[in-house]
């Protein structure tokens, strides 16, 4: 297989191995279970659909419910092995178990913009971001264990591997702090400018931002060196840490921009790119757990997984259905879900046969 795809590569893996639906408003966000046997996906109009494992190549058996008055603005596997997080611009916190059945957990003042959640063995945290706070909560979604306050609203939020620190990206900067600390000290990391989205490496050894200029900004945890990523032709929307780190994967151009965190970059080395669509932008990006691969969307619909070693690719699914807005692995790897702007919603099953 080549560095890009075209139409006439078919059958597409979606066709072969996977199933769509057609919902009602954009699809804002997909998540999958920690157990991996549950897909959701939630929408611009409040809905959440559920597909569970056995059903993932039925899409007229999955489940969809109205769980938010208004738009879902983010959407998280619960800090739980089943279940999930959704938070809405009616200002509201909401838990979907495996069963279906919707909690209520917050209803505040302000949208729920972002939630991210970490657990192990011996429990879990939740955090979420409305306006310019982050709080954290046990993973019984009832005590609130702390709320942390920035200089400005907040626009991306993630804990690290270890679920040691959180980290919040805001205006001229990100956050940085240790979750269980009995006196809340932030550590800044200043850069002017809007920053729109976070990842952090999973050795904890960066913290990088995207940025409202079609750029990204990093920091070196290690001493706080900075590191900037440029020449992008558009602003980069998603971005992920492949599974071992060695290299921070981004949407923001017409192929899979792959930046290198070995051998002293990505300070000085350029990027490589891994395949794509000529002219059309890629949109979403998600790396797999397991594997060196990565998933991308882009903003005609097209879905591809790359091998980031072999760099071949492999159509999942063909254009159609807008822009690609939101796409996740299982953490086993067994699946790919999809969403798109005009409500389409595919789960393509990667399990052996």
């Amino acid at each position: 297989m080549s560095g890009t795809v075209n139409e006439t590569m078919t059958p597409s893996l979606l066709e072969r191995r996977g199933a769509t639906r057609q919902l009602e408003g954009q699809i804002t966000g997909c998540a999958i279970a920690r157990d991996s046997g549950q897909v959701a996906f939630v929408t611009g109009e409040g809905d959440i659909m559920v597909a569970s494992r056995p059903d993932w190549g039925r899409s007229d058996a999955w489940d969809v419910t109205t769980v938010h008055d208004g738009a879902i603005l983010a959407v998280a596997p619960d800090a739980a092995s089943t279940g999930f997080l959704t938070g809405g611009d009616d200002n509201a916190l909401r838990r979907v178990a495996a069963d279906g059945s919707v909690t209520d957990l917050v209803k505040g003042r302000r949208w729920i913009e972002h939630i991210t959640t970490w657990c192990n063995d011996k429990g879990g945290v939740i955090a979420f971001a409305s306006g310019r706070q982050v709080e954290l909560r046990d993973a019984s979604g009832q005590t609130t264990l702390k709320v942390l306050e920035h200089p400005s609203t907040v626009s991306g939020i993630v804990f690290d591997a270890k679920g040691k620190r959180i980290a919040a990206s805001h205006y001229n900067g990100a956050s940085m702090w240790f979750v269980q600390a009995k006196v809340d000290t932030v550590r800044p990391l200043e850069w002017k400018g809007s920053h729109i989205g976070i990842a952090i490496h999973p050795a904890g050894e960066a913290l990088v931002t995207s940025m409202q200029e079609s750029e990204l900004h990093g920091w070196r945890l290690s001493d706080g060196h900075n590191m900037r990523m440029s020449g992008y032709p558009s602003k980069v929307q998603s971005m992920a840490f492949t599974r071992n780190g060695k290299w921070l994967v981004t949407s923001g151009a017409d192929t899979i921009v792959m930046w290198p965190f070995f051998g002293g970059g990505p300070m000085g080395k350029p990027p490589t790119e891994a395949g794509g669509i000529p002219g059309v932008m890629c949109t979403r990006i998600a790396c797999h757990p397991v594997h060196d691969i990565v998933a991308a969307g882009f903003a005609d619909g097209s879905v591809l997984m790359a091998d980031t070693g072999a760099q071949r690719i492999l159509p999942v699914c063909l254009a159609g259905g807008g822009a690609v807005s939101a796409l996740a692995f299982s953490p086993d790897g067994c699946a790919l879900a999809f969403g798109t702007e005009d409500g389409r919603a595919g789960v393509v099953d990667l399990s052996a046969r």
